[in-house]
């Protein structure tokens, strides 16, 4: 029987960022005050800054509050899994600033127009790579 040690492996700072920059969509979640927020939303990653565009709500809050947050991908299939973590504060893109997104802009899962863009600057990222051991059903 192998050990959790052998189905577990801690990725590198660049095995993370290529996984980010890979994916299009996660899930951010923030405080606001007394409350926890979990959100799905689609990103792109420019110069190791996340870039989530949004329309007026409680991201946009969150980054006027420069609060600290976690956003996480992740994937999985029958033998292995990964996930990704980036934890570190939002602010609201300045209009000059938001070309930043350019030709990466996520296309969103929604038909709704997202007018500002929000980023994630982050403090630090991590992730991790499974084995995975499903139960055989029949």
């Amino acid at each position: 029987m192998e050990h959790i040690e052998d189905a577990v492996t801690e990725l590198t700072s660049e095995q993370c960022w290529a996984l980010l920059e890979g994916e299009e969509f996660g899930r951010l979640a923030f405080r606001l005050v007394t409350e926890v927020h979990i959100v799905p939303l689609n990103y792109s990653v420019a110069r190791r800054m996340l870039l989530f565009p949004t329309d007026s709500g409680n991201k946009l809050l969150a980054a006027a509050m420069h609060s600290e947050v976690a956003f996480e991908i992740d994937w999985y299939d029958d033998e292995s899994a990964w996930s990704v973590v980036a934890r570190g504060t939002l602010r609201r893109l300045g209009e000059d600033e938001q070309h930043r997104l350019g030709e990466k802009s996520p296309e969103s899962w929604l038909p709704t127009l997202k007018f500002d863009v929000v980023e994630l600057s982050p403090s630090v990222v991590t992730g991790r790579r499974f084995v995975l051991r499903r139960p055989i059903t029949s």
